[in-house]
């Protein structure tokens, strides 16, 4: 249960991260500083929005469809989650992989939107070097009771901007979390065994995996 309320306030800062960046922005601003400023506002508009607050499953799924996609990589977080399989799937097969695992991780961060409460955001000072084109951000999440988060953004620089790829939770990496039962599913079924698998998640509600250490 405590992992679940931790993981559930850390995707939820991804979130507060992804949401509502002009395009503009995201290509000038340096990724921690874009973060932060993203996370500022969008809590601030959590804070001012009451359906988002009560749980309204739809405004709330529209929010995310909405805002999180032009802010996360969603072909290389499938990349990173399929491993050495994502080679072996045709382009076809690649590209309903990525659409079942967008599904998927909407779904969660939908959930994890739904339990923010009050939760304060902490941004570390980048370490990276001029040029670098990926680099990690790190920051906290402090609340009321509990110890603090220590979350890491995974980020690359593309022609639109910073991305997100993937996030750790105190070293847990929530796109490899998927890995091991993709790579089984794989290994019993096939490609399109997962795919199948993935559509059935999605169609039932998107059921998350308890994250493993990487």
């Amino acid at each position: 249960m405590i992992m679940k309320r931790l993981f559930a306030a850390a995707v939820a800062a991804v979130l507060f991260m992804a949401l509502g960046a002009p395009a503009a922005l995201a290509q000038a601003m340096p990724p921690d500083v874009l973060m932060k400023q993203i996370s500022d506002d969008v809590i601030e508009s959590i804070k001012q929005d009451r359906d988002i607050q009560a749980g309204d499953a739809a405004k709330i799924a529209a929010l995310v469809e909405a805002k999180i996609l032009p802010h996360f990589d969603f072909r290389r977080a499938t990349q990173v989650a399929l491993g050495a399989n994502w080679r072996r799937a045709t382009p076809a097969q690649q590209e309903e992989l990525i659409g079942h695992f967008r599904t998927l991780l909407v779904r969660t961060y939908s959930g994890a939107l739904s339990s923010y409460s009050g939760q304060v955001i902490e941004f570390s000072p980048l370490r990276a070097k001029p040029g670098e084109t990926e680099v990690t951000v790190r920051s906290r999440i402090r609340q009321s009771g509990a110890e603090p988060i220590v979350i890491e953004y995974d980020m690359e620089k593309e022609a639109s901007g910073w991305k997100v790829f993937d996030l750790r939770i105190s070293g847990i990496s929530l796109v490899a979390t998927y890995r091991s039962s993709f790579a089984e599913e794989i290994h019993n079924n096939g490609i399109d065994g997962l795919i199948a698998s993935l559509a059935g998640k999605n169609r039932r509600g998107g059921a998350q995996p308890v994250p493993r250490k990487t």
